[in-house]
Parts: C-alpha cells; structure tokens; sequence
C-alpha cells in the first residue's frame, strides 16, 4: 500500500468514525484510491506517442500552471498536478447539496479536518439520487450537480483528471490555480469564504498567467478571454448577491408562515430571472451561465452559486486597492483569516 493509499485508510477509517456513514466513507476512500492508483506522470505522458496533441497541449498547461502557482502566488504546491489520471466516464463525482425552504440555511454534514459541510460527494449517481430522494422526502429543497475536479488540500498528490481536460486551456489552468489557492488558504468549517475566495484567486491569476507568460501578452486570445471571464463572474456575483438581498427579509419575516415564505418566495424567483434575462445576461462577454438559468432554482441551487460567487467585486476592489498584487492580497488574507468570525469581514465593506 503506498503512502498516499495508508494516508487516505486513516482518514477513512476515522471518517467513519466520527462522521457521517461508515459505507458513505468507505465508498468514497476506495473511489479516491482507484484515481489514485490510475495516476500517471505528467511527463511520461507527454512523452507517450499515443497521447493526443490537444491533451499534451493542456497538460503543459497544467505544469506552467503550478509554476505560476509557487512562483508568483507563494502556493506550497506540493506535489499536486504532477501526475494525470484518465478516468473511465465523462463525470468525476456527483455533488448532493440541500436547503431549507423557508430560509437560506444549507443542510450540513461534519468531516474530519474539513469540519461541516453543505454538500456531500457520491462517486455513484444511483447513490446521490437515493441521497437526494431521502433529503427531499425530508422536506428540504436540494440540488444534485456533477463536478470535474476536487482538491485534498495537499493531503494527497492530487492528480489532474481526464475531466478537467474536457475544458478549454483557460478554464484548466484556472481550475488548477483555484484547487491549489485551497492548499494556501482553507478556513475549516467557512465554504463559503473558501470557494469564493477560490474563484477570486482562480480567475485573476489566470487572466495574469495568460497575460504575462513567454508566448503569451495582453493582446492575446487567452489572455482577453480570461480577462473577460473575470468581468463576467463579478456581474454574476452582483445579480446573485442581490437577490440573496431580496430574500434575506423575506426569509426573517416572523409575521409569515412557512407556507407564505415559500410562496412569495417563488415571485421573487421569477422576478429575478426576468431580470437575469433582460438585464443581466446580455452584459456577458464570454460566460453564459447556461447552468444557473437551465438549472430549477430554489435555496438549494441560490446557495450552491453564492459559495462560489459571494461578493467577488468585494476581492476585486481590495486587490486594486493593493495595486493589483495578488500574492499581497492573499498572504493578507490568509494572516487575518483566523483572526475574524466572519473571513468576508476583510473584504471592502466589511
């Protein structure tokens, strides 16, 4: 058993433990173990004739990617992103994830380390259906998505995944920096926090590695193209934080029933999708956010895009108040982190 393998049984056997069920940990350790046992070097498959040009073109990516990471951000990068896994399907894992209906409060459930969480991981969709039946019988509004990547926080050597390829080269080196920024900054128990400071660190590095790489340059296609990824995240955090405005007082109406929240609620969501279409949408330059308005919304969807997209004009202003230097802006970040309740305290607004 390799190191890696012993590092994870130990995780698993007291996951299962302390936490949730033991055949839930159990099914998810030996998922991990089989990505982790496929791996293979970065360079023996770039070296390998039988691998594809577009796929040896983004694992390139994927190394400079790192490189950016420890050189420019100050990531302990480890030895994440080194290897590369070819997995035998489309999806990576399946993310379950549930509300309450009457207010925007997730369920959670507690892991070791991580601390709790407001969604749990299946590797089968058989699995997360039956999860998500027995949530919605429970009378929580949820959502069930597929992810392409993951990160261990430099537990293990993560690799790169078949999956995260299926993207264009922008979105693999931003997925890349995003899962490492996790390494250089993770405060257990504040997903929230976590994620968007992720996307923060994601999209802003990749539009810098684009534009400042040797082959690269601010005239690029990759370049604007990240650029304009960026912009369009912020007006998509805007939109969701502002009907997270809207339903907050709704939401702590002592006056209203239950059934009177969920029913008002409804108009607020087809308020803001009207709003979405005519307003919000036709400003997007390379993003169209066909998930979100495809995707039934309720509290459990609203809260999944908020994890990811709380307040990143927020992160954007404090790094031009920091003359665009991301690494300041993350190493400030990471010595208050801890020294706050609240992590967003030190955005811009408080």
């Amino acid at each position: 058993m390799t190191r890696a393998s012993l590092a994870l049984f130990a995780v698993v056997l007291a996951a299962s433990f302390a936490a949730c069920s033991p055949i839930y940990v159990m099914k998810a350790g030996l998922a991990e173990m089989k990505i982790l046992r496929a791996r293979r070097d970065i360079p023996e498959v770039l070296n390998d004739p039988t691998t594809d040009p577009v796929t040896k073109g983004k694992l390139t990516f994927v190394l400079e990617a790192r490189r950016f990471a420890a050189d420019e951000l100050g990531v302990d990068v480890g030895d994440s992103y080194t290897m590369f896994t070819q997995l035998d399907r489309d999806t990576l894992a399946l993310v379950v994830s549930a509300a309450h209906r009457d207010r925007l409060v997730p369920k959670t459930w507690w892991f070791p380390i991580v601390g709790r969480m407001p969604y749990k991981g299946f590797f089968s969709l058989e699995d997360a259906e039956n999860q998500q039946a027995d949530l919605e019988a429970e009378g929580f509004d949820t959502y069930l998505r597929p992810t392409a990547a993951f990160s261990t926080l430099g537990w293990f050597n993560d690799p790169i995944l078949s999956t995260v390829l299926r993207a264009d080269e922008v979105e693999v080196v931003q997925t890349v920096l995003h899962e490492l920024s996790h390494q250089f900054l993770f405060v257990p128990g504040r997903v929230g926090f976590n994620e968007s400071f992720a996307t923060f660190v994601g999209r802003v590095a990749a539009a810098q590695f684009f534009c400042t790489r040797d082959g690269g340059g601010s005239d690029t296609l990759k370049c604007l193209r990240a650029q304009a990824r960026w912009r369009d995240y912020q007006r998509f955090s805007v939109f969701i934080d502002e009907m997270m405005d809207e339903l907050n007082p709704l939401y702590a109406d002592t006056v209203l029933s239950y059934d009177e929240k969920v029913s008002r609620r409804e108009v607020i969501f087809e308020r803001s999708l009207a709003r979405f279409d005519a307003d919000v949408a036709p400003t997007f330059e390379s993003v169209t956010f066909s998930g979100f308005r495809n995707t039934p919304l309720n509290n459990a969807t609203l809260l999944t895009r908020v994890r990811y997209y709380h307040r990143l004009p927020d992160f954007s202003a404090l790094l031009d108040a920091r003359g665009g230097d991301l690494r300041a802006v993350m190493e400030e970040l990471k010595r208050g982190a801890s020294a706050v309740d609240d992590p967003f305290e030190m955005l811009p607004g408080g």
